[in-house]
């Protein structure tokens, strides 16, 4: 029996969500694992270290995400309360990444410094 398009776009949607899930956990193990080498080297800077990668961790999980949910929107189901709906999660997840990405840097994306003044 072959599978039609939306259900191969379906399972690779299904593909992409499980590896943004993947992506948060193993950024979660990996951030605290180092967050514990961290502290029994005793750095001082090991609790900004752990938000930085735990961070980044989330913001690469959160982008896969957007990537599951434009497969699926698009290949599987397009309709307009489907593209409504992803827009919806779109902006979300784009205010998140932008807060969480504020949150680790400490200043605002177009405030970064200019690299040849350093």
């Amino acid at each position: 029996m072959l599978a039609t398009f939306e259900d191969t776009m379906s399972d690779v949607a299904k593909g992409f969500e499980a590896l943004g899930v993947a992506t948060l956990i193993v950024g979660l193990v990996i951030s605290f694992s180092r967050a514990g080498l961290d502290l029994l080297r005793r750095r001082r800077d090991s609790y900004q270290r752990l938000r930085s990668f735990l961070g980044r961790s989330i913001l690469l999980g959160l982008e896969v995400l957007v990537a599951a949910d434009l497969i699926r929107t698009v290949a599987v189901s397009p309709t307009l309360a489907n593209v409504g709906g992803l827009a919806l999660i779109v902006l979300i997840r784009t205010f998140l990444s932008f807060s969480l990405d504020v949150e680790i840097e400490g200043r605002l994306p177009w405030r970064r410094a200019d690299p040849q003044s350093e």
